[in-house]
């Protein structure tokens, strides 16, 4: 998907644009994930618990087509794939770094 084709879809709210890229709850934690660096598909599926396989790729497709992951294939048998974030996907850190306070001091004031 072409940058000028993907700016397009994109709402023009940049809160709402972000959504968008980040806000379904498995692409959260598959950027969770990442953020150490590279993993294998099997090891972001168990990493991030009860996800099937079919909506793991699906988000997987949808992030790296949006270009917050790489996807990087071995030819081998059998075959190896391995994911790891972006540029643009690292300068979410600090949002996922705040949601993870944030969650933090929630969850305190709870107990």
């Amino acid at each position: 998907m072409s940058e000028c084709k993907q700016a397009k879809e994109l709402p023009a709210c940049p809160v709402e644009a972000t959504l968008t890229l980040i806000g379904d709850k498995w692409k959260v934690l598959i950027l969770r994930d990442l953020l150490p660096g590279t993993k294998r598909f099997g090891e972001l599926k168990k990493s991030i618990g009860n996800v099937s396989q079919k909506v793991l790729t699906a988000q997987l497709r949808d992030m790296e087509e949006s270009g917050l992951i790489n996807r990087k294939v071995y030819a081998e048998v059998p075959p190896r794939v391995e994911y790891s974030l972006t540029e643009l996907g690292m300068s979410l850190k600090p949002i996922l770094d705040a949601m993870q306070s944030w969650g933090e001091s929630y969850k305190a004031s709870l107990d």
